[in-house]
């Protein structure tokens, strides 16, 4: 009897490991309403957000198969660990473009009020996913789908430069989305 429990046992912990090896695959795959948009998009690099030791949230670049290029489609995809209101998500990003050296206060202002229209409440699992079109928008999805898009080409530009512009508060992760395989976090 005690034989047939440890094999039944050893079934479970297999199973919940295939689980596991599962999830992260099935996580990097990007929503068929954005791949529809950008069907040559793949994963390029991915980082773990950090704050004093706690994980904020995972990162992922998606490029074309040559690599990032700033002119070209690309997406960021942002995978939450915790939950975040919307409201905290804008203030951050009005936050992190204004240390880019952005100072049009009637611009950010309206770019925070694009922001709370696109960006819904987080939790924990949750993706919010940019498609960048350089020159033209920023299209929001999240796993469900669509969600809205902020026409404006300078928004896009100050809007991703907070993960990928060289002057980022955040070097490590755009050292990791971008590719650098030394940069540790």
């Amino acid at each position: 009897m005690r034989a047939e429990s440890t094999r039944g046992w050893r079934l479970w912990a297999l199973l919940a490991l295939g689980l596991c090896l599962c999830l992260p695959a099935t996580a990097r795959e990007l929503p068929p309403a954005l791949r529809a948009h950008a069907p040559e998009l793949v994963l390029h690099g991915s980082a773990d957000m950090r704050h004093f030791g706690f994980k904020i949230y995972t990162a992922r670049l998606w490029t074309t198969t040559q690599g990032f290029d700033a002119d070209t489609p690309f997406a960021l995809d942002i995978e939450y660990a915790l939950d975040v209101e919307a409201g905290a998500l804008v203030e951050t990003s009005i936050a992190e473009i204004r240390q880019q050296g952005r100072r049009d206060e009637a611009q950010l202002a309206q770019w925070a009020r694009d922001m709370r229209e696109v960006f819904p409440d987080v939790r924990k699992g949750d993706r919010l996913i940019g498609l960048a079109v350089p020159g033209v928008e920023a299209r929001f999805y999240s796993s469900q789908g669509y969600i809205a898009s902020i026409r404006d080409p300078a928004f896009v530009d100050a809007f991703f430069g907070i993960w990928l512009r060289a002057d980022t508060s955040a070097p490590k992760v755009r050292a990791r989305l971008l590719g650098a395989a030394a940069a540790t976090l």
